[in-house]
């Protein structure tokens, strides 16, 4: 994670600190000196130890989660205050005003960001919303009203090692307890390597519904995170499938299943990963996932990365409802309001086109253990059958 842009770390950590050094610091005593430089020192030795690091995360993630809290700690308070005091330098200028209040904006910055730091890692990280939301449509067949699925996405298991895999274990517990008629997970059950999941099989095997638990694959589940020859990366993405095959979920890779309820149906498809095709994989075969699907099919979608939706699902305008998630909707949130919204893009929630939605879920999990406004959730979804007369 460091490794792909180890510049952009070290430049946040010393820019703000030559500023600072230069605005407030290079007058003082030379131990108050030594003492303002150690932490930055300090980061980015260990800045350069991380890019260094051949896959994406240390094969430790506890010294990853160690860095990214300590650099939101010591640097991103700098940064801000380095930039708040910076802008608000060029406006006494060019205003000509007594003081900096950019200054004053930093400061009152610094404890506002210790704040969602320690909360959203500390505690909002351990949160879990158990949503309950309603699809209605009037392609539903009658036997499939009320009919109800869980949603689960971006578990990313190996953050849950050691004493946080209690959350797992309650987050389990909830989705069964909903007692609903089918179980969906959208991708990333790992974070990079297939003996995450090792610790977590009786956990996740114990995930039970009256029609199964189907899932896809995410980004993460394919190995790609790993710095390894081509061949072993196939190995770890079949030991992943293997896996999930063994806790007795059904893996679809572009493919469905139907469910019957009589002489009526529901279908069930799961695509593979439809990323960009740069940064994620790009693997998705509408035309293979739904094929001898019929016209009048009643199609939930199973695909992990929501851009898909428009790109692939939207056009060929069979599959009533997609689900999805990947975007972990930034795992921030001010009022129920992301950053990624600005994007423009499917990130978070509901989206209707003609008879087709979308729901994107914020995930359950994270690589990083923090969260903060948006929960972790398990989504709970009724079907509704609309009324046609």
């Amino acid at each position: 994670m460091i490794a792909r842009a180890p510049f952009l770390f070290l430049l946040l950590i010393l820019i703000p600190d030559l500023y600072l050094d230069y605005r407030y610091w290079r007058r003082q005593a030379p131990a108050y000196w030594l003492l303002w430089w150690l932490p930055a020192v300090a980061l980015t030795v260990w800045t350069m130890k991380l890019a260094f690091e051949p896959n994406f995360m240390p094969d430790n993630p506890a010294q990853l989660h160690a860095y990214l809290f300590l650099f939101g700690l010591v640097v991103v308070p700098k940064a801000v205050f380095a930039l708040c005091s910076a802008v608000g330098a060029g406006c006494r200028r060019l205003f000509r005003c007594r003081r900096n209040y950019g200054s004053l904006i930093g400061w009152l910055a610094m404890p506002a960001i210790w704040f969602v730091l320690c909360y959203g890692s500390f505690y909002g990280f351990k949160k879990l919303t158990v949503k309950q939301l309603t699809y209605t449509s009037s392609a539903l067949p009658a036997a499939f009203d009320g009919y109800r699925l869980v949603l689960f996405s971006d578990a990313h298991v190996g953050t849950y090692t050691g004493q946080q895999q209690w959350l797992l274990q309650r987050a389990v517990d909830s989705i069964n307890a909903q007692r609903a008629d089918m179980i969906v997970f959208a991708g990333d059950l790992q974070n990079a390597h297939p003996r995450e999941l090792h610790e977590q099989l009786a956990i996740l095997s114990s995930l039970k519904a009256k029609d199964g638990v189907y899932s896809v694959l995410g980004n993460h589940d394919y190995a790609k995170y790993v710095e390894c020859s081509e061949a072993q990366k196939a190995a770890n993405c079949r030991e992943t499938i293997d896996l999930e095959r063994q806790m007795g979920w059904i893996l679809l890779q572009n493919e469905h299943r139907t469910i019957r309820r009589g002489s009526q149906c529901l279908t069930i498809a799961g695509m593979e990963n439809d990323g960009d095709g740069r940064h994620f994989p790009q693997r998705g075969d509408i035309k293979k996932t739904l094929k001898d699907t019929a016209t009048d099919d009643f199609i939930v979608m199973l695909e992990h990365d929501p851009s898909s939706w428009r790109r692939r699902i939207v056009p060929d305008g069979r599959a009533q409802l997609t689900l999805s998630g990947h975007t972990h909707n930034m795992q921030f949130a001010l009022f129920g309001w992301s950053p990624i919204s600005l994007t423009g893009r499917e990130t978070n929630g509901w989206y209707h086109h003609d008879h087709q939605s979308l729901y994107v879920s914020a995930g359950l999990g994270g690589l990083i253990p923090f969260r903060f406004g948006a929960t972790g959730e398990i989504v709970v979804i009724t079907l509704k059958r609309a009324n046609t007369d």
